[in-house]
């Protein structure tokens, strides 16, 4: 009775195994010759979870793994594609001793192994990150595979996409002479911010700060500290201190102001009015936008030519 309580258990056992196997081994889509499973998109959650754990923790790592979910599929097909025609470019140009090209996809162990380290920081033992491993269903080697060939994507768009684009700089002189009003500075104001600890210190200092005595001499009988800010615009400070600030002229000195268990006494020492940026002042910030945008475009270009002369077929996997 108990040997076959014991079959009849291990082929439960076996039945679930096997659909367990089965559901992530099912082909979601095939990519040229590629297939991808279930297990493939999977993996590639897991794996962006440990990447992301660098940045992220808690809640916030959770709310980037849920945006990660849209679109995985599309995601992970187009890093196929990407992947594929570097493996391409690489085994072309090693057959024509093509060694600028050799050179820009070669991937450097020691950058990979840099990168790993760089994950291990955020676990507080080479233990914990091995068990965080396991559960993601990975070990150290398929980390170090996967990051291979994230950089292999990277340097194949580098070589394809970034390196081609150019900013000219009439291009810059038109977008800046197009947004010039997103090029003006709002008024500042500059203010000098005295702190205390005590509630009736500062009443006493701000009425001889007001009445025209130093800032030196007043120092060396109220124990405070003093620090330097700039505000502009409104919503910056809590509403109390910005109607009180608004209204100073400049080296006007505020009436003491209490906020979360300390008093602060502010002096307007300068306005500086509103101004236009000269093109000098932004021109860098713009080419980055600028190359930024260009690099965009050229990447949604270029991963759809990928697609046009690729095979995609997608299978039910909902």
């Amino acid at each position: 009775m108990l040997k076959k309580i014991l079959y009849f258990s291990a082929l439960i056992f076996c039945f679930y195994f096997t659909g367990l196997c089965f559901a992530q081994d099912k082909i979601v889509a095939v990519v040229n010759k590629e297939i991808i499973t279930q297990k493939d998109l999977s993996d590639f959650v897991n794996f962006m979870r440990m990447q992301l754990s660098r940045e992220y923790d808690g809640g916030q790592l959770e709310e980037r793994m849920r945006a990660l979910q849209v679109g995985l599929l599309d995601k992970l097909i187009e890093d196929r594609l990407i992947l594929q025609e570097a493996k391409r470019q690489q085994s072309e140009a090693a057959q024509k001793k093509d060694l600028y090209t050799v050179y820009r996809l070669t991937i450097d162990e020691n950058r990979i192994k840099a990168r790993v380290t760089d994950i291990k920081k955020r676990y507080p033992s080479e233990n914990a990150f091995q068990e965080d491993l396991a559960r993601q269903g990975m070990v150290q080697a398929d980390m170090e595979a996967k990051i291979k060939e994230q950089m292999l994507m990277y340097n194949i768009v580098e070589l394809e996409v970034r390196d081609k684009v150019r900013i000219r700089p009439d291009e810059v002189t038109r977008f800046y002479e197009e947004a010039a009003k997103e090029f003006t500075l709002p008024e500042e104001r500059e203010l000098e911010v005295i702190a205390f600890e005590n509630a009736d210190l500062a009443l006493g200092f701000a009425y001889s700060y007001q009445r025209g005595e130093k800032l030196t001499d007043l120092a060396a009988r109220y124990p405070l500290t003093v620090n330097d800010m700039k505000v502009s615009g409104k919503g910056e400070l809590m509403k109390d201190i910005e109607d009180a600030v608004l209204k100073l002229g400049i080296n006007e000195v505020s009436s003491p102001l209490s906020v979360e268990g300390k008093t602060y006494v502010f002096r307007l020492k300068n306005i500086i009015s509103a101004r236009q940026q000269a093109l000098s002042e932004v021109q860098e910030k713009i080419h980055d936008y600028l190359y930024e945008k260009k690099m965009q475009e050229g990447l949604v270009k270029w991963i759809a030519q990928l697609r046009t002369k690729a095979y995609i077929k997608l299978t039910n996997h909902g």
